[in-house]
């Protein structure tokens, strides 16, 4: 789902520039250690500071909203939802070779995972859609619709903003995979996404992109989310997504469709997120391909088609 290489250069960031960040703008951490994380993140990279605190730096100018986001909006979030999420601490400002405002969060335990590293996935669909019903139940008023620096997550389907669902850019992705998967059955996905009813509902909060790196987990279920750059009040079908990337049995996404009570529409439009979410490169189902990697995302593909035919 990232949009990194719709931004221009990318800032350099590495261990001693973080190291020099800290040391200038907040010299009571200066002494403290900071290393890269196992998965730093494409549009944001992230440093472990000390054992109690991360940083978080945008890599493109398109991100740096994402900053002033997560330090207005997290504050008024994150006593109204179930799981823990991030706590911004300090924000730091460009400096020492670094363009791009930045921020210090405390540190969450847990494992950036992916579903199969959850013990139970139906139960695990039921945590989930918890927290997204909490999220949606949030009063909007005053949050920041879908706009650039959130990849415009939240828009309608069909609408031509610079997001991962924009049509140019899915239709082509589809027809790369002629050859390697029924390209007719995908096309048929989106359509359905791109003709269902439009959200005639409030804006509500939206997450943007719940999808694994994003929602930590300790001994098999979720435990925390760590990043809101994407949140936006706007269309829920985009927060579908999670039905896609987390469970991967038709019983579980069933259960986290009926616990948030989403209509026809809204899922039908929440399958094309989850489409353009899980297309895989070319060189992912090619017969060089990684064979586990290559079962995985014909499996996703294959749930896709299956439960736009079923309903």
């Amino acid at each position: 789902m990232t949009a990194g290489d719709m931004s221009s250069d990318e800032a350099r960031i590495d261990v001693s520039v973080v190291s020099a960040l800290v040391a200038a703008q907040f010299p009571e951490w200066a002494e403290l250690p900071v290393a890269p994380v196992g998965k730093p993140g494409v549009d944001n990279a992230t440093y472990r500071l000390g054992d109690e605190m991360s940083v978080r730096l945008p890599r493109f100018e398109r991100w740096v909203g994402q900053v002033f986001r997560e330090h207005e909006w997290l504050p008024v979030l994150a006593p109204q939802l179930p799981l823990a999420v991030s706590v911004p601490l300090a924000q730091g400002e460009p400096g020492e070779g670094y363009p791009f405002p930045w921020s210090v969060y405390k540190w969450l335990d847990g494992d950036a995972a992916g579903p199969e590293a959850l013990t139970d996935s139906e139960e695990s669909a039921r945590e989930l859609a918890a927290f997204v019903a909490a999220f949606q139940r949030v009063d909007p008023t005053g949050g920041p619709p879908p706009g650039w620096s959130n990849g415009f997550r939240g828009v309608p389907m069909g609408d031509d903003s610079d997001s991962p669902i924009v049509e140019s850019r899915v239709r082509p992705k589809i027809a790369a995979l002629d050859g390697l998967y029924d390209v007719a059955a995908l096309t048929e996905v989106w359509e359905a996404a791109l003709a269902a009813p439009a959200w005639d509902g409030p804006p509500v909060w939206i997450h943007g992109d719940p999808a694994p790196g994003n929602i930590l987990l300790q001994d098999g279920r979720f435990s925390a989310v760590i990043d809101f750059g994407t949140i936006a009040v706007g269309d829920p079908a985009c927060d579908l997504i999670a039905a896609w990337n987390w469970f991967p049995t038709r019983q579980a996404r069933d259960i986290y469709r009926a616990d948030l009570k989403v209509d026809d529409a809204t899922w039908t439009r929440g399958r094309g997120w989850g489409l353009v979410s899980t297309l895989p490169a070319p060189a992912d189902l090619a017969e060089d391909a990684d064979p586990a990697r290559a079962t995985q995302a014909r499996r996703r593909l294959d749930a896709l088609v299956e439960d736009c035919r079923r309903n």
